[in-house]
């Protein structure tokens, strides 16, 4: 039996990776999607486990070729997610978590070669996001300005999401995002572990 493909979307400074990362160390079955991207490393981050990051022009090529289930650019740098990698997971009968952006988002939603989930991350209010950004001490003021003002165009699109989930707390937030995958888990006719269910006899 496939896996279930979830779109994970926020806007920036929400909190999703580190809610998708404390998840997967509760709940088995589950995988996170390692997109592509032309951005640079932030410090910590390794190449092939947070994100495969490759030169502009690799990525213009990959483009080319369409080998990938969705791309945007944001901020100035490219992102794309592998159709290969995807549907290999998913063969493999596990969940996959797409931490992609609203445009992604829009072209995972049109594919009708797969079926996703989709879940919209929000802060609890505008003044936390600006703090959890500033609290970053990654990026300039100009930055933290541009993605606010992109935070605000990106929460337009949260009505066309299956779910809605607010990060005032982390562990509330985990535990939402878990009961949904529970939920579609049950849809698909398997259990919370993620395995098949099997029907009694009826005699």
């Amino acid at each position: 039996m496939k896996g279930s493909l979830l779109i994970i979307s926020a806007p920036s400074g929400t909190g999703k990776t580190t809610i998708l990362k404390k998840l997967m160390s509760d709940i088995e079955g589950t995988v996170f999607s390692v997109s592509h991207t032309t951005r640079s490393p932030r410090s910590g981050e390794q190449n092939g486990i947070d994100y495969h990051f490759v030169e502009r022009d690799i990525f213009q090529k990959m483009c080319a070729d369409d080998e990938f289930l969705e791309w945007a650019e944001v901020h100035g740098n490219f992102y794309g997610t592998s159709k290969t990698e995807i549907t290999r997971q998913l063969n493999d009968g596990l969940d996959v978590f797409l931490d992609i952006d609203v445009q992604g988002a829009r072209q995972v939603r049109s594919s009708e070669d797969l079926q996703s989930t989709s879940v919209f991350i929000i802060p609890p209010s505008w003044q936390e996001q600006e703090n959890r950004l500033l609290k970053r001490g990654t990026d300039s003021k100009e930055i933290i300005e541009l993605r606010l003002a992109n935070a605000r165009k990106e929460m337009s699109d949260a009505p066309s999401y299956d779910y809605l989930v607010v990060n005032d707390s982390l562990d509330k937030a985990v535990e939402a995002l878990k009961s949904i995958i529970i939920a579609e888990r049950s849809r698909q006719r398997r259990g919370p572990e993620g395995k098949p269910l099997s029907m009694p006899p009826m005699s």
